[in-house]
């Protein structure tokens, strides 16, 4: 099935997409921008073995798309943007980086990028060696990324069992979180130091065993999660995990988590607020790095943490109620929302 990128980009408000390559490296990658109406554009850089170029490309557009919508929910003065890069083999990747980072550099400022799946500290020096539009992995760039995201999806938790049971009560709250990586393991322990019953699983069992040692959290096979009874699964891996079988499995109360893109399609939102099952939207509940990233970057300075959280959990505050009332998903809550103020953004600067 081919994809007609005009087309595609006309239907979602893109303002450019570029596909990248570069032959001394072997680099080959897509850079969307989405929106700058309001303030430059903020998206990561994500590296992973896509089956074919289509599911990168459109991986891009709906990565994109996404952070626009939660720099529209949270009140930034940003957009949002992403490159999107095919892992295989033969790359020289220090190479492929820093051609992403001449790409950047050449957008003059309406582009900042950072961190995501396949992109670290090292990889970001590698970009920083040739852009200034790059999130610094040393002190002196925003630094707690990944605990301002874990802060946030907390916070986020918190508010979506207040909404339904009027606290959280975590004494009493079973939460299975699916991947321990950065945000996982911060989400795990904050979870656990409030009295919470944690559950874990890594595709990577090292992982599970060392948060089990090292943190107290009890350890699930990978899938076991899906299908388990607890309040909260909390996906904090890849997207699309909630999808036509994995819905139809759960048996959790509340799906809150840190990855992007947790539902393969509009629809499995749906499906869950037929089950009485509350999604919390991910593109609201993951916000957090975003949020510290775009006042490091604007402003020049490094908003707590906590005050980090406590942003992310009344705008899903704000969200559950806003559906509660239209008795609707509320994952088409918020892109309604967002996409109202993107509208109302566009509208005022003419665009």
């Amino acid at each position: 099935m081919s994809v007609h990128i005009l087309d595609a980009m006309a239907r979602e408000g893109f303002e450019s997409f570029v596909a990248l390559h570069d032959r001394k490296s072997g680099l080959r990658a897509f850079l969307g921008v989405h929106d700058t109406t309001r303030g430059p554009a903020f998206g990561g850089v994500r590296r992973w073995e896509y089956r074919d170029e289509r599911g990168a490309l459109l991986d891009c557009l709906r990565l994109a798309r996404a952070m626009t919508h939660k720099c529209a929910l949270l009140d930034l003065p940003a957009g949002g943007a992403k490159v999107v890069v095919l892992d295989r083999e033969g790359v020289d990747w220090e190479g492929a980086y820093r051609a992403i980072g001449r790409a950047v550099e050449g957008m003059g400022g309406r582009f900042y990028t950072g961190p995501d799946v396949g992109t670290g500290e090292r990889e970001l020096g590698w970009m920083s060696g040739q852009t200034a539009y790059v999130t610094d992995p040393g002190p002196a760039g925003p630094g707690e990324l990944a605990a301002s995201t874990a802060e946030g999806v907390f916070r986020g938790i918190e508010s979506a069992l207040t909404h339904l049971d009027g606290e959280p009560d975590w004494n009493q709250r079973s939460i299975a979180v699916q991947g321990l990586g950065a945000v996982g393991w911060n989400l795990a322990e904050r979870l656990l130091g409030v009295g919470a019953k944690v559950y874990g699983t890594d595709v990577l069992p090292d992982r599970v065993d060392l948060a089990q040692e090292r943190l107290g959290v009890e350890p699930l096979r990978p899938g076991e999660e899906v299908s388990m009874v607890c309040d909260v699964l909390a996906p904090c891996a890849m997207g699309g995990m909630l999808h036509d079988l994995s819905v139809e499995r759960l048996k959790c109360r509340i799906v809150a988590g840190g990855a992007n893109n947790v539902l393969a399609k509009p629809l499995h939102g749906d499906r869950m607020h037929e089950r009485d099952i509350l999604y919390v939207p991910d593109f609201v509940l993951n916000s957090g790095a975003l949020i510290r990233g775009t006042i490091f970057h604007l402003e020049g300075r490094r908003e707590p943490v906590g005050v980090v959280g406590e942003r992310v959990g009344a705008a899903v505050r704000s969200v559950l109620d806003r559906a509660r009332d239209a008795g609707e998903p509320p994952a088409r809550t918020a892109a309604a929302l967002a996409e109202e103020r993107i509208g109302a953004w566009r509208a005022e600067a003419g665009t």
